[in-house]
């Protein structure tokens, strides 16, 4: 998962990139980049490391320009080295930055395309330097110095017709304007929204409508599924829908855990999806649990804190927070590799003992993903006095491997993966474990905008609705995701970081 802004303005844009990254990045702590345009250069700045350790004064100063693009990341396969961390960029033709959100499931067809078809070299093993070269070739067709809405369009088009899976794109064509595209299915989200100062109209496109808040643009729309976006250098705007097969499949799990509860994606508050979730499981907890002599309700902080509070309303329980939470410590869903998981929970975490002792508790965590943090927060409730640890998860379990742009491990790091609740509640030690409904939990989200057509369920169901995922490819991403395959890509290393004035190290 990842996070992209882009941004055209009337003024310089380096520090609201930073301002709208430093909102993003619950969405990729292992790397940023901003990459600027001015008098016909390109500015970039990429590194490993979270938004605030990248860009320091010295780097924010070379960003000039107008117009610009940003990306926080982390690696759902191979090498987490910064020569993967984006923007990404091609000399050929004008000149384009690219940052892409999302994974391409056919990329390695792909790949010998691009090498055989286009003659373009691909320097890293991110499909997205491959989507940027796909689209790099299409605009290669433009006729003329400066290109047109249509032809933008066109090539947008193509690129469809080419690729596979998820993806949401921002790219700078140099001297032209900036476009922004979102996949057929719609998975990953794209928010657009300007700001009218004295001097203009200023547009910017984010993955999540809170970074436009925080750097005072109006939210306008979500770009739909398959449109394309393209605004000029001196402000202009147009669009287009780009696809003739266009489904709006979001993905689920964006509510479930990924985007800020503060959020709205595709007509949807996030916050509001989360609270409808913990109304629909205390139903069920209702339902199935009457016999369960539980006494207080308490979240694993913090996406599951709204849910938790709403299941504590639907029973009539008390709800407390028996957690306190680090927040200097990242994401522990995201890092790389179990034992260093296993190390930052309770670092990360730390109980409030008062809250557990002599207590009947019921835990409510988003999702149970390998089972590790898990374990671990019911080991800690224990050990602070709790009588009895029940277990909630405001989503299903997960079963299948995430292969649109999430890094859910191989199948067999994931719990749930050829195993029964009962059998889950064991490893993790629980006295008792109850998991949402995946009818309920689109339901849930559903609620707030029925017009979505279908959501993006396949680490739940193992439908991938891309239609193009087979055992095979299950596999490849398999041996590439694996903890053993990522730390051997690891050691591979690469480059420590990249600092680049006009597209020349310094």
């Amino acid at each position: 998962m990842c996070g992209i802004v882009g941004i055209v303005a009337q003024g310089p844009v380096a520090q609201d990139l930073y301002d709208g990254l430093t909102v993003l990045q619950h969405r990729g702590q292992d790397a940023a980049g901003i990459m600027t345009i001015d008098d016909g250069n390109f500015h970039l700045r990429k590194a490993n490391g979270l938004v605030k350790d990248v860009f320091h004064t010295r780097h924010m100063k070379r960003l000039n320009g107008n117009t610009g693009i940003a990306h926080c990341r982390y690696p759902t396969a191979g090498s987490s080295s910064s020569a993967e961390a984006q923007p990404f960029y091609v000399n050929s033709p004008y000149g384009i930055a690219f940052a892409h959100n999302g994974n391409l499931t056919n990329a390695h067809e792909l790949a010998d395309e691009v090498f055989k078809l286009a003659r373009r070299h691909i320097n890293t093993t991110s499909d997205s330097e491959i989507l940027l070269n796909i689209f790099a070739h299409e605009v290669q067709a433009c006729e003329g110095m400066v290109v047109t809405p249509e032809e933008i369009f066109k090539a947008v088009t193509n690129v469809h017709k080419k690729i596979r899976g998820a993806y949401a794109v921002v790219a700078s064509i140099i001297g032209n304007g900036m476009v922004a595209f979102r996949d057929p299915n719609g998975i990953r989200p794209l928010a657009l929204g300007k700001r009218e100062n004295e001097h203009g109209t200023e547009y910017m496109v984010a993955s999540e409508s809170v970074a436009l808040d925080a750097v005072g643009f109006t939210f306008m729309r979500d770009v739909l599924p398959g449109e394309a976006v393209y605004i000029t250098d001196a402000g202009e705007l147009f669009t287009q829908q780009c696809s003739s097969n266009a489904v709006h499949s979001p993905c689920v799990f964006e509510f479930v855990y990924f985007a800020r509860p503060d959020s709205f994606i595709d007509g949807i508050s996030v916050y509001a999806s989360r609270v409808n979730m913990g109304t629909k499981l205390g139903e069920k907890i209702a339902r199935e649990w009457a016999d369960k002599d539980i006494d207080v309700v308490i979240p694993i902080p913090e996406t599951s804190m709204d849910v938790a509070l709403q299941i504590a309303n639907t029973l009539d329980l008390p709800y407390r927070q028996g957690f306190v939470k680090n927040r200097y410590i990242g994401r522990t869903f995201i890092m790389p590799g179990q034992k260093q998981r296993k190390k930052s929970v309770r670092r990360k975490l730390n109980a409030i003992k008062s809250e557990f002792k002599d207590k009947n508790v019921l835990l409510v965590d988003d999702s149970i993903v390998r089972g590790t943090t898990s374990e671990q927060i019911i080991e800690m409730a224990r050990e602070s006095g709790a009588k009895k640890v029940y277990f909630a998860s405001a989503a299903p379990e997960i079963r299948f491997p995430n292969v649109y742009g999430i890094d859910m491990p191989s199948p067999n790091e994931l719990i749930a993966y050829g195993r029964e609740i009962e059998q889950i509640s064991e490893l993790i030690q629980a006295d008792g474990l109850i998991f949402q409904d995946i009818d309920d939990l689109v339901d849930a989200v559903k609620l707030e905008n029925p017009e979505v057509a279908r959501f993006e369920t396949s680490v739940f169901d193992g439908q991938y609705i891309t239609g193009d995922v087979d055992q095979d490819y299950l596999d490849l991403i398999n041996n590439a995701r694996s903890d053993h395959a990522k730390k051997s890509a690891g050691k591979k290393g690469g480059l420590n970081n990249i600092d680049m004035h006009n597209i020349d190290q310094e």
